[in-house]
C-alpha cells in the first residue's frame, strides 16, 4: 500500500528507491500480470503490463506519477523542457497528471489522423516551432512506435530530445531509440521489477525465472 506522501509501504516498511516504488505500485494495482499473454507482435509473453489498472488504485497511480515527475524534474535541471507529449492510449492516461505536477502544458499524439471536427494527429493544443518536448509513454518494446509517435511533433518544428517510459521490456527499444538520436530513460526495466518482487517473496522463483529467461531470449 502507499501512503499519501507517495512512499511505498508495500514491503512493510518505507522504501525510497524508484525501482522498489514502481514494483510495489504496479504489483499491488495489478498492472503487472504474470501468466501467458499474446502481445502485439503475436508472440507469447510470460507477463503483461497494463498501466490503465492504475486508474482503479489512486495511491499507486500517484506513486507512479510522482516518480515520473521527479525524474522529469531532474532532466529539467540540465535540459530545457517546454512541453510534454504522449501517444494514445496508456501513456496519455498518466500524462495530464504528470504535467499538472510539473506545471507544464501537454499534448497527445493520435495514432491516426482525425478527419472530423478539430482534425490532425495532435490533440490538446498546438505545437510551436522550436519547443523542447519530452515524449512520455507507459512501456517500450522495440521502440518503433515511439519514433513514429514523435514524427508529427517534429513535423511542426518541435525539438524532441528525451523519451521516457515507466518500464523498459528490454526488447531493443532503448537501443533503437538511442540509435535514432534521442536520449532515453526508463524508471525501471522488467528485470529490475521482477528481481525486486522476488527479493521480497511476492512472486515465486519459477515465475521470476520465466520472465528473466524470456528477456534473455529476446536479447539473443
Amino acid at each position: 500500500m502507499l501512503n499519501s506522501g507517495g512512499y511505498s509501504h508495500f514491503w512493510g516498511f518505507e522504501v525510497l528507491d524508484v525501482v522498489s516504488k514502481v514494483a510495489g505500485a504496479l504489483f499491488s494495482s495489478d498492472c503487472l500480470k504474470f501468466g501467458s499473454f499474446r502481445i502485439k507482435s503475436g508472440a507469447l509473453s510470460p507477463y503483461y503490463i497494463d498501466l490503465s489498472c492504475l486508474l482503479s488504485s489512486p495511491e499507486d497511480f500517484c506513486c507512479v506519477v510522482d516518480a515520473v515527475g521527479d525524474e522529469i524534474k531532474r532532466i529539467m535541471s540540465f535540459d530545457k523542457i517546454d512541453k510534454l507529449a504522449s501517444i494514445e492510449l496508456k501513456g496519455a492516461l498518466l500524462l495530464p497528471s504528470i504535467a499538472c505536477r510539473l506545471e507544464l502544458p501537454c499534448v497527445v499524439v493520435r495514432k491516426a489522423e482525425k478527419r472530423y471536427g478539430v482534425t490532425g494527429r495532435v490533440a490538446g493544443g498546438t505545437v510551436v516551432r522550436g519547443e523542447h518536448i519530452l515524449f512520455f509513454d507507459d512501456v517500450v518494446t522495440d521502440g518503433m512506435s515511439k519514433v513514429e509517435g514523435m514524427k508529427p511533433l517534429e513535423e511542426f518544428g518541435a525539438q524532441v530530445n528525451h523519451v521516457m517510459v515507466v518500464v523498459d521490456r528490454e526488447q531493443g527499444g532503448k537501443e533503437n531509440i538511442e540509435k535514432s538520436g534521442y536520449k532515453f530513460r526508463a524508471l525501471a526495466t522488467i528485470s529490475e521489477l521482477v528481481k525486486c518482487l522476488l527479493q521480497f517473496s511476492y512472486i515465486p522463483e519459477e515465475q521470476a525465472n520465466a520472465v528473466l529467461d524470456y528477456v534473455k531470449g529476446s536479447k539473443d
